[in-house]
């Protein structure tokens, strides 16, 4: 068995959504003068590697606590969109996508972390797109970019009003670009939230 992690790691300095405060991770207790090591950490959820439950978009929608566990793992399809401006259906031809499978859109963006251009130039996913994901039945859409559309967010509220989770900056993506089949694994925290940061592994 072999793992790929696909998760960034959490730090003060890593990106955020346009207007978002920056995460506050530090430490508040030390062993020399506390006995233990502690932090806090103050942040918004939509930073790093995090999924959206459905409240994130969808008036009285589930939080990320209400969520069955079996909808954090399946089968996982890559799809190649390097060098694509919008993610199309066009994208999704040659590939079998079953019920329940989990999509990753892999842009290249995720090796842009942190640079200016992950913020402003990033592709979009369409609405046709969400479409057919949600006729495909897929449990989750994961991408290496900070979010699948701009506002009014109709791409979100597709995906998150039909049940489907949205897994936002991945990385190393690429790694799975060689390997026909893999299962994902996506574990975020059981929060009453719109939203939880995950950890993401693939599984080959």
């Amino acid at each position: 068995m072999n793992l790929i992690d696909l998760t960034h790691t959490f730090t003060n300095d890593m990106p955020v959504y346009p207007g978002d405060p920056l995460p506050k991770l530090h430490q508040i207790t030390t062993l020399e003068k506390d006995g233990y090591n502690d932090h806090e950490l103050t942040s918004v959820m939509h930073v790093g590697t995090h999924m959206d439950a459905p409240l994130h978009m969808i008036q009285n929608g589930k939080t990320m606590d209400e969520i069955p566990v079996d909808h954090f793992f399946g089968k996982g399809v890559l799809l190649d969109a390097r060098g694509k401006e919008k993610i199309e259906p066009e994208l999704l031809t040659g590939k079998t996508i079953e019920p329940g499978s989990i999509v990753l859109i892999y842009t290249g963006f995720g090796a842009r972390y942190r640079e200016a251009s992950y913020y402003e130039k990033n592709p979009n996913v369409t609405e046709a797109f969400a479409e057919v994901m949600v006729k495909a039945q897929v449990k989750i859409v994961g991408m290496d970019i900070l979010g699948p559309d701009v506002p009014p967010f109709q791409t979100h509220k597709i995906l998150l009003g039909n049940g489907i989770l949205t897994i936002e900056n991945l990385v190393n993506l690429e790694k799975l670009l060689d390997i026909p089949h893999f299962e994902v694994i996506a574990l975020p925290m059981k929060l009453q939230s719109d939203a939880a940061w995950v950890r993401v592994v693939a599984r080959y």
